[in-house]
C-alpha cells in the first residue's frame, strides 16, 4: 500500500511533577526542604530516513505520543526525563501544521529532522522555593503539559528523472531494463497504481534515480484516472522523460500524446512545464513504430526536441538514452552550483518584540494569553494554599495586576487564563 499523505496528531510528554519532601535532620527547621525537580517530557521528532518508502505506518497509527517525565523525589533527586519519540518518514516528506497552514519543514536529506512538538518542563521541587522568609515550603510545581499539534505529512518522491506517458506505453518495462526495480507489468490500463523508483547505474561512479509515474491521461490534473494523485511526485525531478508508443501514433497528429501530457503538467504546476524534457519513442522493434519514426522525428525537431528511439523489450537504444539523461543531469547540476556560488545581498534583519502577555476583554471576562503566563498557570497547584500565594506574588512581579487595572478591571471581575477562571481582588 502506497500512502503519500497522512494526518497525524502528535503530543509531547508532560514534565514530571516537582516533589515536596523534607530532610529529617536535627537543628534544621522542619527538616529542611529537599524535594527534587521533575524530569522533562519527551519531544516528538520527525526524521527523514532513506530506508523508509511510504507513510503507511503513520496512516495506521495517526496518534503519536512521547513519554512523560518522571516526578522528582526526596534528597533532591531529579526525575528521569521522558524518552523522545522519533518518527521516521521517507525523504521528501513535507511537514505542515494543520491549524496554522504553515510548512514547518521539508525533509529532503537523510537524517534531517525537526522537533514537531516540545516536551513540557519538569516542575520544580520545594527545595527551589526556599528563601530567608519561607524556610520550609510545602509546595512544588506541577509538570508543564507537552505541546500538541495536528500535522499533515505529505510525500513528494525525490528522483532525478520523472518517467511519464500514457498507460501501456512501456514505462514499467523500461524501468525494469535500466534499473534493478521490478514493477508489476501487464497489458491493461493503469497496470502501475503506485510510483516505482529505480536506481540507474551509468558507470562505477555515477548513478541517478528514475521515478515511474502511473499513466497520465487527459484531465489528470482534475483527478481523472490516477494522474492527479501522483503528479506532485514529478515536481522534485530535474528531468521529465516522455515515453511515447511509436506504434500507435496518428500521422495526422503525431504529437497528440505529448501535447496532452504537457498540458496536464502545465495545468497542475507551471514549474513542471518548465522542466528539462527528453523524448523516447518506445516499441521501435515493431514495424509500425519504424514506419512512424520519421514523422515523429520531424515533428519533434520542429519543436526543438531530440528524439531517442528505443525498444524497452529488446533493449535497443537504451544505453544511448541513459547516457543522454546522465549528461543532461550533469549540466543541470553545474548550473545549480553556479547559482549557489553567486553572492546574494544581505537581508535586512527585523526584530519583533513579543509581549509577555496580552489582555483582551470578551463580554465581561478579561482573557490573558501568552506563553509565559500560561505556563505558570499550568504548573501551579491551586489546591495548595502556599502554591496559590506564590502564584499571586508572580502575578504582581510580572506587572499583570497593574496591566489589568489599567484595562479597567474592577473588584470581583473574572479573569481567564488557559481555561481557568479567577476572581480579581486588589487587596
Amino acid at each position: 500500500m502506497f500512502v503519500d499523505r497522512v494526518k497525524i496528531e502528535v503530543r509531547a510528554g508532560t514534565g514530571g511533577n516537582g516533589a515536596v519532601s523534607f530532610r529529617r535532620e536535627k537543628y534544621i527547621p522542619k527538616g529542611g526542604p529537599n524535594g527534587g525537580d521533575g524530569g522533562k517530557g519527551g519531544d516528538v521528532i520527525i526524521e527523514a530516513d532513506e530506508k523508509v518508502r511510504t507513510l503507511v505506518d503513520l496512516y495506521n497509527h495517526p496518534h503519536q505520543r512521547a513519554q512523560n517525565g518522571e516526578s522528582g523525589q526526596g534528597s533532591n533527586k531529579t526525575g528521569k526525563s521522558g524518552k523522545d519519540l522519533i518518527i521516521k518518514v521517507p525523504l521528501g516528506t513535507i511537514v505542515e501544521d494543520i491549524d496554522s497552514s504553515i510548512i514547518l519543514e521539508d525533509l529532503t536529506k537523510n537524517e534531517q529532522k525537526i522537533t514537531a512538538v516540545g516536551g513540557g518542563q519538569g516542575g520544580q521541587g520545594n527545595f527551589r522555593f526556599k528563601n530567608s522568609i519561607r524556610r520550609g515550603p510545602k509546595f512544588a510545581q506541577k509538570g508543564e503539559p507537552g505541546e500538541e499539534k495536528r500535522l499533515y505529512l505529505s510525500l513528494k518522491i525525490i528522483a532525478d528523472v520523472g518517467l511519464v506517458g500514457y498507460p501501456n506505453v512501456g514505462k514499467s518495462t523500461l524501468l525494469s531494463r535500466i534499473s534493478s526495480a521490478k514493477p508489476k507489468i501487464a497489458d491493461y490500463p493503469f497496470t502501475t497504481v503506485n510510483p516505482n523508483l529505480g536506481v540507474v547505474r551509468v558507470d562505477e561512479t555515477k548513478s541517478f534515480i528514475v521515478a515511474d509515474i502511473p499513466g497520465l491521461i487527459e484531465g489528470a490534473h482534475q483527478g481523472i484516472g490516477l494522474g492527479d494523485k501522483f503528479l506532485k511526485h514529478i515536481e522534485r525531478t530535474q528531468i521529465i522523460l516522455h515515453l511515447i508508443d511509436g506504434s500507435t501514433i496518428k500521422k495526422e497528429d503525431p504529437l497528440h500524446d505529448f501535447t496532452v501530457i504537457n498540458k496536464e503538467l502545465s495545468n497542475f504546476s507551471e514549474k513542471l512545464a518548465q522542466k528539462s524534457q527528453l523524448i523516447a519513442i518506445n516499441k521501435c522493434d515493431l514495424s509500425s513504430a519504424k514506419e512512424n519514426l520519421n514523422y515523429l522525428k520531424e515533428a519533434f525537431c520542429e519543436k526543438g526536441y531530440k528524439v531517442y528511439p528505443i525498444s524497452a523489450l529488446t533493449r535497443e537504444g537504451i544505453d544511448t538514452l541513459v547516457y543522454a539523461l546522465s549528461s543532461l543531469l550533469d549540466k543541470l547540476k553545474l548550473k545549480e552550483e553556479e547559482k549557489v556560488d553567486q553572492v546574494l545581498p544581505e537581508k535586512e534583519v527585523i526584530y519583533k518584540f513579543t509581549p509577555r502577555f496580552i489582555i483582551s476583554k470578551k463580554e465581561n471576562i478579561y482573557e490573558v494569553t501568552g506563553a509565559e503566563i500560561e505556563r505558570i498557570v499550568a504548573m501551579t497547584d491551586f489546591n495548595n494554599e502556599e502554591a496559590t500565594e506564590n502564584f499571586q506574588k508572580i502575578i504582581k512581579k510580572i506587572n499583570l495586576e497593574k496591566a489589568l487595572i489599567k484595562k479597567g478591571i474592577k473588584e470581583g471581575d473574572q479573569v481567564k487564563i488557559k481555561g481557568m477562571f479567577f476572581t480579581f481582588s486588589n487587596k
